[in-house]
């Protein structure tokens, strides 16, 4: 991995394997710390899409910045490691700044996706992708499941089992 080039080594290795097997390839992003069921039905639909998922991960200082001096409660090199470790994932890959947008045009998915909580217009990378005929697309978010309600329970104190 050098200044330029956002992808470590094997990482290209392997997206070249891939598209050298004809491999679709879908990318997403975000910070996903605590891990909870919504990441996991998320990353598997977004898998769906393709034969190949790449998961962008904000880097610890981009976490900070966009969600504030509590975050992240992860070391992004342990979210990393956990994402990888999901059947869905086939490569996971830390980000230093606060848009994915050098990431994507390193990665060139044939998809992109994001949340429901994201508008296509909106979604970074998007225009890159269209250009070399991709698409873009949006998942829906599922209802009742998101970090920061997660860390306001654990922070109240509050168990899974009370409302």
């Amino acid at each position: 991995m050098s200044v330029d080039d956002p992808l470590p080594a094997a990482a290209r290795a392997a997206l070249a394997a891939w598209r050298a097997a004809g491999e679709c390839i879908v990318f997403t992003n975000g910070v996903f710390d605590l891990l909870h069921r919504g990441h996991v039905e998320y990353l598997a639909e977004a898998r769906a899409l393709g034969q190949r998922l790449v998961v962008g991960v904000n880097s610890d200082a981009s976490t900070r910045r966009l969600k504030g001096a509590a975050r992240p409660i992860v070391a992004a090199a342990d979210r990393v490691a956990v994402l990888a470790a999901l059947a869905a994932v086939d490569l996971a890959v830390v980000f230093e700044e606060d848009t994915p947008e050098r990431l994507i045009r390193a990665v060139a998915p044939d998809v992109l996706v994001k949340g429901g909580d994201w508008s296509l217009d909106a979604i970074v990378g998007r225009d890159f992708v269209v250009s070399r005929g991709g698409r873009v697309l949006v998942i829906p978010v599922r209802a009742g499941f998101g970090t920061s309600a997660l860390v306001e329970r654990i922070r109240a104190g509050r168990s899974a089992l009370e409302p």
